[in-house]
């Protein structure tokens, strides 16, 4: 019997059965674009099993996932801690988490979340967050990351505790905060101490849902060498003492 997963892929390689399914998306969901499922990660049984354990082997995150997940290879030999900007219930962290253990260097991972949810948005976030929205207990986070010792949890609105890590050089900054404020708060105080060939990754970067992340990445970065390579799945990442020029202009039409 032919998989589910097969039929799908056989879809996707026919014309008649693509065109079908083109016009299925186009019904129902507009102008979405359909993705090939083609993708050799898809059927990667430890990334898969690490994607259950959060409950997102199906979910919308599991693309940005495997990215973060592939560019900490990048930073490997840089030297500085890491820092996660809003944890939710830890996914990103662990992948973190897990690089450090794996590498040469000591790092400590440091967690900055209230863990009571967003904060205000304001009217450059629009109207699709509301405070106290993905509210996740710390006990859950902790119970998370529990295998993992060289983790501090900084609770706390951001940008309260950053003071805390003030003196420490960074090779990797994950923020995923959805709203311009600590986006903002979290570009200005860890873009001057991420070291060179360290990482910034902004998960909302890019997204319709969270135009002040990406404003506030803009602005932070109109001044800098380095800009957002925004990716094809949203977010978006700089790699410190690395000059990105402007988006390259496509001809109109």
């Amino acid at each position: 019997m032919i998989s589910f997963k097969r039929r799908l892929q056989l879809a996707f390689s026919s014309g008649p059965a693509f065109l079908f399914l083109r016009l299925f998306a186009l019904a129902f969901a507009g102008t979405y674009r359909l993705r090939t499922p083609q993708a050799d990660w898809f059927d990667n049984p430890a990334f898969n099993a690490y994607l259950r354990r959060f409950g997102e082997q199906y979910s919308l995150n599991s693309d940005r996932r495997w990215m973060l997940y592939q560019l900490l290879r990048a930073v490997a030999d840089v030297e500085g801690d890491t820092a996660e900007c809003g944890v939710f219930r830890g996914a990103s962290s662990y992948l973190i988490c897990l690089a450090n253990a794996a590498g040469s260097k000591p790092r400590i991972h440091h967690l900055f979340d209230s863990f009571e949810g967003l904060s205000t948005p304001v009217a450059a976030d629009g109207a699709h967050w509301r405070e106290h929205d993905l509210s996740i207990p710390l006990e859950i986070v902790r119970a998370n990351l529990a295998e993992f010792p060289n983790v501090a949890f900084h609770p706390g609105w951001i940008p309260a505790r950053f003071g805390e890590v003030a003196d420490r050089r960074f090779s990797f900054v994950h923020v995923d905060v959805d709203l311009y404020e600590p986006t903002r708060d979290s570009m200005q105080f860890f873009y001057p101490r991420l070291t060179a060939g360290g990482m910034i990754l902004c998960d909302d970067y890019g997204f319709g849902s969270c135009p002040g992340a990406t404003r506030a990445v803009d602005e932070y970065l109109a001044d800098k060498p380095e800009k957002m390579i925004n990716l094809s799945d949203g977010g978006g990442f700089l790699i410190k003492g690395m000059p990105v020029r402007s988006p390259i202009p496509l001809p109109a039409g």
